[in-house]
This record gives structure tokens, C-alpha cells and sequence, in this order.
């Protein structure tokens, strides 16, 4: 009974040194997946914010450039993209591809002075320039903290704790490669 006794214990013992090992990382794979979710329902926040300003700037330039069909058409498709985006995939490319229509949706200003002096339309130029600058931040901040998830997530014994229960790397929320500079808002010129 003794010598079944032993090897019985020590594996008791070596099963609670492993799962006391694992305790730790995945309780920082809990943490960070958590505030993975919270930082990209604030970039969710401020992509909405951006799709529901969209309609008034575009109703504002039509007042000006009712011609100018094909570039609203791909402002309310690339809108749509948005708002129906659910990964964080999806919501980049729906991103870029809305930044782009918006910029040929500013471009227009250029050949209407009076929609460049509209107070209506310079308000939301304004509330659009300081959405971009919250979805920047936004974007960096869930990028900083996927990056330290996925951290845990790669690294000894984390991967370890990941692998067991399911925790997989976590995409970043990827700027267009035409977005290295801020979209062009500024129109007193």
C-alpha cells in the first residue's frame, strides 16, 4: 500500500506544481483578452461616431455639388461596409475604404468656395478631423494591447495556458498603407 502511496503523491504533487503554473498566465490571458474586447468596442465607438457624421457632410456637399453622383455613391457604399463590418478585419478594410471615398468627398470642396465658407459643412469638417484623431488613438491603444496579449499568448508557460483553453493570437487593427498621413480635412486654404 505504501509503495502505491508514493507515486500517487507525487503525482498530485507534480499535477498541482503544473496547474499552479498556469494560474497566472491565464489569469493575464482573462485580463487581456478583456480589455482587447473594451479597446475595440472603443474603436467601435468612434468608427460609429465617424459613419453617423457621414450623411450630414454628404447632404452638405449635395447642396453644392449635386453632380458629383459617383463619389457620393461610394461614400454611402463604403458607409454601409462599415456599419456591417463584425471582425476587427473587416472594420480595417471597411476603414481604409471609407477614408479613401471621404477623401474624394473632401476634394470637392476645393472647386466650391462657397461650401468651403458653409458653416455647416466647416462644423462637421471640424467634428470628422477630431473623429479621425479619436479613431487614431483608439487604434493605437487596442494595437498596444493586442500587442501584449498576444505576448502572453506566444510566450512560455502562456502558450501553454492559450493552447489548453482556447486563447488565440488577436489580428491588429491595420492603418491603409495610404493613412501613414492623416487625411487631408483642412480646407482654409
Amino acid at each position: 500500500m505504501k509503495k502505491l502511496l508514493v507515486p500517487i503523491i507525487v503525482i498530485v504533487v507534480i499535477l498541482a506544481l503544473a496547474a499552479s503554473m498556469l494560474i497566472a498566465p491565464y489569469n493575464k490571458l482573462v485580463d487581456y483578452s478583456q480589455e482587447v474586447d473594451k479597446q475595440e468596442s472603443n474603436i467601435d465607438t468612434q468608427l460609429q461616431r465617424r459613419v453617423d457624421l457621414i450623411p450630414n457632410l454628404v447632404n452638405t456637399v449635395k447642396g453644392y455639388a449635386s453632380h458629383e453622383k459617383e463619389v457620393f455613391q461610394s461614400v454611402a457604399d463604403a458607409r454601409s461596409k462599415l456599419a456591417g463590418a463584425k471582425t476587427i478585419e473587416e472594420k480595417s478594410s471597411a476603414n481604409q475604404e471609407l477614408s479613401s471615398a471621404l477623401n474624394r468627398l473632401i476634394a470637392i470642396s476645393e472647386a466650391y468656395p462657397e461650401l468651403k465658407a458653409d458653416a455647416q459643412f466647416t462644423g462637421l469638417r471640424d467634428e470628422l478631423a477630431g473623429t479621425e484623431n479619436r479613431i487614431q488613438v483608439a487604434r493605437k491603444d487596442y494595437n498596444d494591447v493586442v500587442s501584449e496579449y498576444n505576448k502572453v499568448v506566444k510566450r512560455f508557460p502562456g502558450s501553454i495556458a492559450a493552447s489548453i483553453l482556447g486563447y488565440k493570437e488577436r489580428a491588429y487593427f491595420k492603418a491603409d498603407d495610404n493613412a501613414k498621413n492623416a487625411p487631408k480635412v483642412d480646407f482654409n486654404k
